[in-house]
């Protein structure tokens, strides 16, 4: 999930799903509750840990953390994407198709139907995925609000939360923030972020609760929405952001000709497509030797 999170187009929530522990997950976020905060006024951490589902929640968010450290730190997705974008986006393809798939078989009822909310879906993900990046403050209350939207999206299979920061100008400004330990963008960003988890999460758990598959449709059809953008052989354009290059825009377009560049870009989206199949293999026969 950390890893998805650091690229513009590939959700986190996403991830989840493929691995089974998306509701899980939804369910973690929303136990933190003024039950919670009884329990810690109390001091009884053992309940309070176990009312959070601390055993699922903390090597989770270690992985994560993990990640982002890695692909902001050491080896930086980001200036990947500007330094080779076809390779890069050519696995993150596989991954999103495969998801599709994997998600198309947890449809209750597939039929016709479907095409609709599929097709709203698409328009969506298609809207927001074009979306022009505007020019924003640096403000503490504006870092806050850039971290309540860019959870919402990460949690919400789809949507990428990096996307939802790159339009409102502050992808560079967040992911060079985390790379720093910066607490002066940190510590707003983090606080957003808990707001839009303990919100967010509630609402979408109502609706896989209510309306399980015209969301699970809707989700679906976001995620061809992000094809757009992940198509690994684009027109793309940059802008200076704080001294550095950013993708600021991209339109698909086909490889001039069939060389050694395409035959990568197959190679590594076939590679997506093999890793997400295997792993929601191994979540499907976990969760049913559980």
């Amino acid at each position: 999930m950390g890893s998805a999170d650091v690229i513009p187009g590939v959700s986190g929530g996403t991830m989840a799903f493929i691995l089974g522990i998306y509701e899980r997950l939804l369910k973690a976020i929303r136990s933190f509750d003024l039950q919670l905060l009884g329990a810690i006024r109390r001091l009884e951490l053992g309940s309070a840990l176990r009312h959070v589902d601390s055993s699922f929640l903390l090597p989770l968010v270690l992985g994560i953390f993990a990640a982002l450290m890695f692909f902001t730190r050491v080896v930086s997705l980001p200036a990947l994407i500007l330094s080779d974008p076809v390779p890069v986006y050519s696995l993150f393809m596989g991954l999103v198709c495969a998801s599709i798939v994997v998600l198309l078989r947890e449809l209750p009822s597939p039929g016709g139907a479907n095409l609709i909310w599929l097709g709203m879906g698409a328009l969506a993900g298609w809207s927001i995925f074009n979306m022009v990046p505007f020019a924003t403050p640096e403000a503490p209350w504006f870092i806050f609000l850039c971290g309540a939207l860019a959870i919402s999206a990460m949690i919400l299979p789809g949507i990428s939360g990096s996307f939802i920061l790159l339009v409102l100008h502050k992808y560079a400004y967040i992911f060079d923030g985390i790379g720093r330990l910066d607490l002066g963008i940190l510590v707003p960003f983090a606080l957003g972020a808990v707001l839009g988890l303990v919100v967010f999460s509630r609402f979408l758990l109502w609706l896989l609760g209510n309306f399980y598959q015209r969301t699970l449709e809707t989700i679906i059809g976001l995620l061809v929405g992000s094809l757009w953008v992940l198509w690994p052989f684009q027109e793309r354009s940059y802008e200076i952001i704080r001294g550095k290059t950013r993708l600021i825009g991209s339109a698909p377009i086909l490889p001039a000709e069939l060389d050694a560049s395409v035959g990568i870009a197959v190679g590594l989206a076939l590679l997506g497509l093999l890793a997400v199949f295997t792993l929601n293999f191994l979540a499907k026969r976990r969760q049913q030797v559980a």
